[in-house]
C-alpha cells in the first residue's frame, strides 16, 4: 500500500519561529535559520524533524531520539541528546499543538468531503432559507425552512439543519450531524453524527402510564464549542440547554435538557449529564462520569473519571469515586480498606496454616 498523508503540510517552518511561537530562548550557537521539515514522535523523527516532549513516561524515547529539536518542559530538558536542539517551554504540548496547527489547518476541524465550493448538486436547500457568501453544501445535506447559516461554514453530507435553526460563521457541521430548534454561534465545531436539539426525555410518570412532556425549550451553543461525534445534546423542555464559549465536549457524551455548561469546560467521553444540572465555568469532567439532575458544579472543579456526582460540587473542588466526594477523603477510604482487605487475608491465611492435614 502507497503511503500517503490525508493532511497535506502546508509549509517548513524555521527554527526560530517555532522558538517565537513556544517563547523559548534558542541555545547559545544554535542556527534559527535552520528549517525544520516535519514533525513526529520522538521515536521516529529525524534531522529534519521536530518533536515534543512532557510526560515521564517518554522518558527513554526522549534520551534515544534523532529529533532535529524538541518542545520539551524544564523538568526533561537535561535528558534531550546533545545533537538535539531543547526548546525548553512551561508548556510544551500546547506550543506543538500551536505548530501543528500551522503547518496542517486542513486538520483543524472537518472539512468537505466532496471539495465543495458552493452548493452542491444533491443537496435540498429550503427556498426560504438564507445562506450567507462562502457556505459549502455538500450533497445530501437538507436546510430547512427559515434556517440562517453564516459565512464560511460547511455542512457535511447527509447533514440536516431544521427549520429556524441559526448557524453562525465559520462552523463546521460534519457529516451526519442532524441540528433543531438550536442557535449556534460563530467557529462551532460539530463532528460526525452529532444530534443537537431533539427531544429531552420528559415523561410524567404514573399508574396509568407515562404521559409525555412536551419539550418545547432551545439548545444556545455560544462561540468557539466543539462538539464530538455521536454526542447528544437535548433542547430543553421549557428553559434553554447551554453550552457557554470555548468548552469541549468529546464523542459520545450525553447532555440532557435544560442543562446549563459554563464557558471552557472540558468533557471527556461517555460522561452522562442529567437534567437541570448547571457546571460552572473551567470544569473538566473525566470519562465516564456520571451526573445527577439539578445540581450545580462549582467554578473550577474537576471530577474524576467513571465518579458519580450525586449532589453539589463546591467552587475549585476535586472529586472522585462513587459516590464522588473529596479526593483527599476518598483515597483515605481506598487505604482503609486494602489494611481491612490484607488483614482479612491475614486471618484466614492463619486460620488455614493451623488446620491439621487429617482433620
Amino acid at each position: 500500500m502507497t503511503e500517503s498523508s490525508f493532511f497535506p503540510q502546508s509549509q517548513a517552518l524555521r527554527l526560530r519561529q517555532v522558538a517565537e511561537m513556544a517563547r523559548a530562548q534558542l541555545p547559545d550557537g544554535v542556527d534559527g535559520e535552520f528549517l525544520l521539515r516535519g514533525v513526529a514522535p520522538l521515536e521516529t523523527a529525524g534531522p529534519n524533524d521536530l518533536a515534543y516532549m512532557d510526560n515521564a513516561a517518554y522518558g527513554k524515547a526522549l534520551s534515544a531520539t534523532r529529533a532535529g529539536a524538541c518542545l520539551v518542559t524544564p523538568r526533561f530538558a537535561g535528558k534531550v541528546p546533545a545533537n538535539t536542539v531543547a526548546l525548553v517551554t512551561p508548556q510544551a504540548y500546547r506550543a506543538f499543538a500551536q505548530v501543528l496547527g500551522l503547518l496542517f489547518p486542513s486538520a483543524m476541524r472537518p472539512e468537505s468531503s466532496f471539495a465543495a465550493t458552493g452548493i452542491s448538486p444533491g443537496s435540498f436547500v429550503h427556498p426560504t432559507a438564507r445562506l450567507e457568501h462562502g457556505v459549502k453544501v455538500d450533497p445530501g445535506a437538507v436546510i430547512g425552512p427559515q434556517a440562517e447559516i453564516g459565512a464560511g461554514t460547511i455542512v457535511g453530507a447527509h447533514a440536516v439543519i431544521g427549520p429556524q435553526v441559526k448557524i453562525g460563521r465559520d462552523c463546521s457541521i460534519g457529516a451526519n450531524v442532524t441540528v433543531s430548534h438550536a442557535f449556534i454561534g460563530n467557529r462551532v465545531i460539530l463532528h460526525p453524527g452529532a444530534r443537537i436539539g431533539q427531544d429531552g426525555f420528559g415523561f410524567a410518570m404514573g399508574p396509568q402510564g407515562h404521559l409525555k412532556v412536551p419539550q418545547v425549550g432551545r439548545v444556545i451553543i455560544q462561540d468557539d464549542v466543539e462538539i464530538g461525534s455521536n454526542t447528544t445534546v437535548d433542547r430543553g423542555a421549557s428553559r434553554d440547554t447551554v453550552i457557554g464559549e470555548g468548552t469541549k465536549i468529546d464523542n459520545l457524551v450525553q447532555i440532557a435538557h435544560n442543562v446549563v455548561i459554563g464557558r471552557h469546560c472540558v468533557i471527556v467521553a461517555q460522561v452522562g449529564i442529567a437534567g437541570s444540572t448547571t457546571i460552572e465555568d473551567f470544569v473538566a469532567l473525566g470519562g465516564q462520569v456520571a451526573v445527577k439532575g439539578h445540581v450545580r458544579i462549582g467554578m473550577g472543579a474537576q471530577i474524576a473519571a467513571t465518579s458519580a456526582v450525586n449532589g453539589d460540587v463546591p467552587p475549585g473542588a476535586r472529586w472522585g469515586g462513587t459516590p464522588a466526594r473529596p479526593m483527599r477523603e476518598w483515597f483515605r477510604e481506598i487505604i482503609a480498606l486494602k489494611k481491612l482487605a490484607s488483614q482479612s487475608d491475614s486471618g484466614d491465611s492463619a486460620t488455614n496454616d493451623g488446620m491439621s492435614s487429617d482433620t
